[in-house]
């Protein structure tokens, strides 16, 4: 970030440090080149998001436009191998992902900075359904599709196939950005879905695009949070799905939680980069707004705000680094993913209110930004499992009993 310029505050000339949420250093763990991405990151969330967030977040819209910037930058599927993907390491890919939302430490955090919900616009091989489908799918769909893919999970409906031409019907809410990439005519868009299968009763996984018939989808239109980020209501009826668009090596709900696992991560680091803009603006309100002739940064319910706020930054962090150092490892198993979400998304929720309470009255004007990190820290909250779901996992690996109900 770049150096705040000198203020007169009536009485002596007043130059702040520079705004820097990554106060432990972390991004000095990546590499000379690691570090020239992550700084392009920035450069287009503050060049490019930035100025023009406030507006579309308002207006509960998204920019198209800024869809083939973000290419530019080359992050599409960082942490991924092969299929077109960028490939590198977990570590880098959690910065780089959120890094068009927060710009911080190596990738994830940086997206969820500027603008969180930029960070669901994932680039790592388009999203969720992309990592179903590098997970669950044959060789022959991830090549046909992975190109093409632009979708996100949705919930387990209550829909089924058949073992020939599968017709899954029923309503699923929740996926992501369905309408908006419906409205891009140059991608073909798919829908990673899940459902039980009759006989068997094991969840299992398929992919159906928008052109399949028997597909529609209606965009949500009263969200409180990402309103960025264009949900959708898909609708299923009779919608026939061939054997081959079925991701063979999802056969149970145990082959879908390994999904699960890599996307509690990046909620995770979502959650991260939320609560570093949330504490960036409130350092910056602090700096530049002045109560009886000085900066409001030198009083002492300022700073006790501020620093609770880093604290809780830094600490996760230094979580989410070494989360990323046991999913390189392949060693990162689904409690810790759990752990990472339900802790990150909680500290999330209290730094965006400590925020929020710093610039007072003005904390919920939206031109002071503040207030789209608290309503988006709310969605953050709930998604890809509830802090009590994931709670329930991490408990029954620590004490070896089941408490699910």
């Amino acid at each position: 970030m770049a150096t705040q310029q000198a203020k007169s505050t009536g009485k002596t000339d007043y130059a702040p440090p520079p705004i820097e949420g990554d106060f432990y250093r972390i991004a000095a763990v990546l590499n000379d080149g690691e570090r020239t991405l992550l700084k392009r990151v920035r450069e287009f969330t503050e060049g490019v998001i930035a100025p023009v967030i406030e507006d579309y977040w308002s207006r509960d819209a998204f920019p198209f436009e800024i869809i083939p910037k973000m290419a530019e930058v080359g992050i599409g599927g960082v942490g991924y191998q092969g299929y077109g993907a960028a490939g590198g390491s977990w570590l880098l890919n959690g910065p780089c992902r959120d890094g068009v939302g927060a710009c911080r430490c190596v990738g994830r955090d940086v997206l969820g900075r500027a603008h969180g919900p930029f960070g669901r616009i994932d680039l790592s091989v388009r999203g969720r359904a992309a990592e179903a489908t590098l997970a669950a799918a044959h060789d022959a769909l991830r090549q046909d599709r992975l190109v093409r893919l632009d979708g996100a999970a949705s919930r387990v409906g209550d829909i089924r196939w058949n073992d020939d031409d599968m017709p899954p019907r029923g309503r699923q809410l929740d996926p992501q950005r369905s309408e908006e990439m419906d409205r891009q005519r140059h991608i073909r868009r798919h829908q990673r879905d899940l459902a039980r299968e009759e006989g068997s009763n094991q969840v299992k996984g398929f992919v159906v695009g928008k052109d399949n018939p028997g597909f529609s989808v209606e965009k949500i239109k009263t969200k409180m949070a990402l309103r960025v980020v264009q949900n959708g209501l898909i609708t299923l009826s009779d919608c026939c799905v061939p054997e081959a668009d079925r991701l063979q090596n999802a056969n149970s709900f145990k082959d879908t939680a390994k999904v699960l696992r890599m996307t509690r991560t990046g909620v995770a680091w979502f959650a991260v980069g939320c609560q570093m803009g949330a504490y960036e603006h409130a350092l910056r309100y602090a700096t530049e707004r002045t109560q009886f002739g000085r900066p409001i940064g030198g009083f002492q319910l300022v700073q006790d705000l501020l620093v609770r706020m880093l604290g809780n930054v830094t600490s996760t962090q230094a979580m989410m680094l070494r989360l990323a150092q046991l999913q390189d490892e392949d060693v990162m198993r689904d409690e810790h993913a759990s752990l990472a979400k339900a802790f990150c998304t909680v500290k999330c929720r209290e730094t965006v209110g400590y925020a929020r309470e710093l610039l007072g009255g003005n904390g919920i004007l939206l031109e002071n930004h503040i207030g789209r990190f608290v309503a988006d820290a709310e969605a953050i909250y709930s998604y890809e499992g509830t802090r009590e779901m994931n709670t329930l996992i991490v408990g029954k690996s620590i004490t070896g009993l089941s408490a699910f109900v």
